[in-house]
C-alpha cells in the first residue's frame, strides 16, 4: 500500500496547528515546514508527531512549497495550510486515492470560506477548487504570492461535497491587512504587464466587480456578511486600480516656494 505525506508551510500558528494536524489523521507523516515561529507553533507541532524543519519563507510561498515537497518521504503529498481543516469525508477519499495508487492523476478539492463563523458559500467564495493532492515525482510550484502547481498529471476534480474548511482572515484588521498587501501585489503585475489605467478605470471596474459578486453569483444570498464583502470588494478593486495610477508618481514634497 501507498503512503502520503501531509505538507503544511506555518509562521506563528500557534492558535491554529494542532486542529489542522489533527484533521489530517489520515498521513503517513505530517511535516510542517516552519518559518521560524516565535511562539509555539513547532513545539506543539512536534508534540503531535509532527517532523518540524525550519526553513525560511523570504517572501516566496512556491519555493516554500517546493522545498516542502523536497522534504517529503512518501510518494504521495497532501497540502494543507495552517488556516485549513480536512473533513472527514475529503480524508476518506485521500485514503482510497493513495491506496489505490494511479499515479497519472493530480486532484483538486473544493474549499468553504469560513468568516465570523458563517460559511460563505456564494459570491464567487465557493467551491474555490484548488490542487492538493498529487504524486510527489515531478512535483514543484512558483508564484510568490498566488502558487501555481507544475505536474504532469491529468487534473480530476472531487466532489463538491469533499471539501476543505478555510479560515482565511482572523478578524477585520486581518482582513484589511491582506487587501492592502494583494491591492499592491495587484498593481505591480499589471504595471509589469504594461497596464495603464484612468480615472474611469476607478469607478467602472469596482462597480463591476461588486456588482457581480453580490448579484450575480449570489452573495446576498450570505446575508449580511455577503453585502459587507460585496462593498468591500468594490474598495478592493478601487485600490488595486488607484495603486497602479499612482506606481509613477512620486509622493515626495520639497517645500513651498517664499512668498
Amino acid at each position: 500500500m501507498s503512503s502520503v505525506s501531509a505538507l503544511i508551510l506555518a509562521k506563528n500558528e500557534e492558535q491554529n496547528i494542532e486542529d489542522c494536524i489533527k484533521s489530517v489523521s489520515f498521513a503517513d507523516e505530517v511535516v510542517v515546514i516552519d518559518d521560524f515561529s516565535t511562539d509555539k507553533t513547532a513545539e506543539i507541532a512536534e508534540r503531535l508527531g509532527a517532523r518540524v524543519i525550519q526553513h525560511a519563507l523570504d517572501g516566496n510561498w512556491g519555493g516554500q512549497q517546493t522545498f516542502a515537497i523536497q522534504q517529503a518521504r512518501c510518494p504521495w503529498i497532501f497540502f494543507i495550510d495552517a488556516d485549513e481543516r480536512a473533513t472527514k469525508r475529503l480524508a476518506g477519499l485521500v485514503r482510497e486515492i493513495v491506496a489505490k495508487d494511479d499515479r497519472r492523476y493530480a486532484y483538486q478539492n473544493a474549499r468553504l470560506n469560513y468568516f465570523w463563523e458563517q460559511p460563505l458559500r456564494h459570491g464567487g467564495w465557493f467551491p474555490d477548487y484548488v490542487v492538493r493532492l498529487l504524486p510527489a515525482k515531478g512535483t514543484y510550484v512558483t508564484g510568490f504570492v498566488h502558487p501555481a502547481f507544475h505536474h504532469d498529471y491529468e487534473e480530476v476534480r472531487f466532489p463538491e461535497d469533499a471539501y476543505m474548511i478555510h479560515y482565511p482572515y482572523r478578524g477585520w484588521d486581518h482582513y484589511f491587512s491582506k487587501l492592502n498587501f494583494y491591492t499592491t501585489l495587484a498593481a505591480e503585475k499589471m504595471q509589469k504587464s504594461g497596464k495603464h489605467t484612468h480615472f474611469a478605470d476607478f469607478i467602472l471596474h469596482p462597480f463591476w466587480a461588486s456588482f457581480r459578486m453580490y448579484v450575480l453569483r449570489g452573495g446576498w444570498r450570505d446575508g449580511r456578511i455577503g453585502f459587507v464583502l460585496a462593498c468591500f470588494h468594490y474598495f478592493y478593486t478601487m485600490a488595486k486600480y488607484v495603486k497602479l495610477y499612482y506606481l509613477d508618481k512620486t509622493n515626495r514634497h520639497v517645500g513651498d516656494e517664499a512668498g
